[in-house]
């Protein structure tokens, strides 16, 4: 670092003295000194004892240098804040680093420190510390003294445990000890009520914890360990919970207590020895993300688990109707019931959300059904295999709440105005009816993410599906669909699926390559030439580039 960096409170500048004519009010050295100096991503071997001439400092950074120790001088910077030595080559810290009384921020990750000076805790108001990427066998029990620590990242070390002190640090909320030896955690650790997002992944715990006073806990990330068992008590207590990650485990079963998590966004189970699931994970409200694969999974099969979490989670609730109704399907009397509710599963509609009138062999739904939902918000409708002719106009009703409505297996011939009123709609399931097209009104449903419209009778692709930007997987298998439109499709960019199988496609225009959103594209038994069956064999991403090759230039 030039000389004149370090004086540059001190040494009047260049300019001062060809310019005679300053006058006092302008003469900024004298009135202000440096607060904050950048030395980062340079090749700096040592840092001069002259820093202590700027005890103003309240930013230090010098980062990705080839430093392999600090001047003792750097404890002089008394109003120095933050801090950040990352990426150098420290093997130890000075002790008077530890005179920095207003450090906020430190950041010592990718270094070479193997330990950390046992007064570390006097560091009272330090809200960031970072000492990742190092080679840390263990954490000073002064640790604990860091009461104002909010974010504390021991990852990629080589700690084998975890000084219970410090659950003293009760403002943390964030605690990433990923990629360690970590064989328990102390069951202190349970008490830190600030705790908001917590990595144990890459470790070799056997056990969760129980965190009984964690009431604020979102992440709970403890993938890639050696995680048996999954206790009640484990969970219990984690209504906060949205994200839980425990793939790559051993765990062999999921307790029912799962569905206490109200909150939980997205459940990752990946490779685990898991064989059976409780069916009532499909009543977790705000799940969007469940992954299962590589487990071996007796109930579900695998096609199931590649359709994705709605579909998933629908097959699940689906086995609860199983569970509760008694064997002849009817919800039994009792003297309690109306008799006109007598044929309605209140349990479904108040617990389940869930509105169910199928199999029925009806032309019409009864009033009673949609009497009954009264206040109660449903969230999902089945009125699939009966004789309706056309969709029941109360359906309306419902349009506050109801985001999934299987209307499959009837006899409907048109789409009515009233289901283009259920604006919270996701997934619409219309197959096996006797529909020819979709009114352009159908574009109102702008959070649409399924729609299966197998075995209807369209001529033409429904033109409104161009414009339902949010449609992930559209289902058209066993029409008469002559055309599609590749540019409007490029358009789609959630299009994950699009399933056009024994439909009558003369020709695949080669510009639907560029429709590069799509994992699955199913053209099997259309009349067309080319691709032919054997490049449509090799699968969705072979078909794409053929299809792309074939593109005038």
């Amino acid at each position: 670092v030039p000389q004149h960096v370090w004086r540059i409170n001190l040494d009047t500048p260049e300019e001062a003295h060809q310019n005679l004519s300053f006058g006092a009010a302008d003469r900024w050295w004298e009135q202000t000194d440096l607060t904050k100096l950048i030395l980062a991503s340079n090749k700096l071997q040592c840092l001069s004892e002259d820093v202590k001439l700027l005890p103003a400092l309240t930013v230090l950074d010098v980062h990705d240098n080839q430093l392999t120790s600090l001047p003792s001088a750097l404890g002089q910077l008394e109003n120095l804040q933050k801090l950040d030595v990352s990426h150098n080559k420290l093997k130890s810290i000075p002790e008077e680093l530890l005179q920095l009384s207003h450090l906020k921020s430190l950041l010592l990750h990718h270094n070479e420190l193997s330990r950390l000076p046992d007064g570390f805790g006097q560091l009272v108001n330090l809200e960031e510390l970072d000492v990742s990427n190092n080679q840390l066998t263990d954490i000073p029990t002064s640790f604990a003294l860091l009461i104002n620590l909010v974010r504390l990242n021991l990852a990629c070390n080589q700690l084998k445990n975890l000084p219970a002190d410090i659950s003293a640090m009760r403002s943390l909320k964030q605690l990433d000890c990923t990629k360690n030896y970590l064989e328990t955690v102390p069951s202190k650790l349970a008490t830190m009520a600030s705790l908001e997002q917590l990595y144990l992944r890459k470790n070799k715990l056997r056990s969760l914890p129980e965190f009984p006073s964690c009431k604020l806990l979102k992440e709970l990330h403890a993938g890639e360990n050696q995680i048996e068992i999954l206790n009640a008590e484990n969970l219990k207590h984690l209504n906060s919970l949205s994200v839980l990650e425990l793939r790559d485990n051993k765990i062999k079963s999921v307790p029912d207590e799962i569905t206490l998590l109200q909150k939980l966004e997205r459940l990752d189970l990946t490779n685990n020895d898991i064989s059976r699931l409780p069916y009532t994970l499909g009543n977790l409200p705000h799940l969007k993300f469940l992954a299962l694969e590589g487990n071996p999974l007796r109930t579900i099969r695998r096609d199931l688990l590649q359709k994705g979490t709605q579909e998933l989670l629908k097959y699940l609730r689906s086995k609860i109707q199983d569970d509760v109704t008694n064997p002849s399907g009817e919800p039994p009397v009792t003297a309690m019931t109306l008799p006109s509710e007598s044929r309605i599963n209140m349990h479904a509609i108040t617990t389940l959300k869930l509105l169910e009138y199928s199999e029925k062999q009806a032309a019409v739904v009864p009033e009673e059904m949609f009497d009954a939902v009264r206040s109660h918000p449903v969230t999902t409708v089945n009125f699939s295999k009966n004789q309706l002719s056309e969709i029941p106009p109360r359906i309306a009703e419902l349009k506050d709440s109801v985001c999934d409505v299987n209307l499959g297996f009837n006899k409907i011939s048109s789409v009515s105005l009233e289901l283009c009123l259920l604006r919270k709609l996701t997934h619409l399931d219309l197959r096996n009816n006797f529909l020819t097209s979709l009114p352009e009104e159908m574009e109102a449903l702008t959070g649409l993410q399924v729609i299966n419209l197998a075995f209807n009778r369209f001529k033409a692709f429904p033109s409104v599906l161009y414009r339902i930007l949010a449609l992930e997987t559209i289902l058209l298998g066993n029409n008469q669909v002559g055309s599609i439109d590749p540019l409007q499709l490029k358009g789609m960019d959630r299009l994950g699926t699009l399933d056009l199988q024994n439909n009558d496609l003369l020709q695949v225009p080669p510009e639907l390559g560029n429709c590069e959103s799509l994992r699955t594209l199913l053209l099997e038994g259309n009349p067309f030439r080319t691709p032919r069956a054997a490049v449509l064999a090799r699968g969705t991403a072979a078909v794409l580039e053929y299809l792309r090759s074939r593109i005038p230039t």
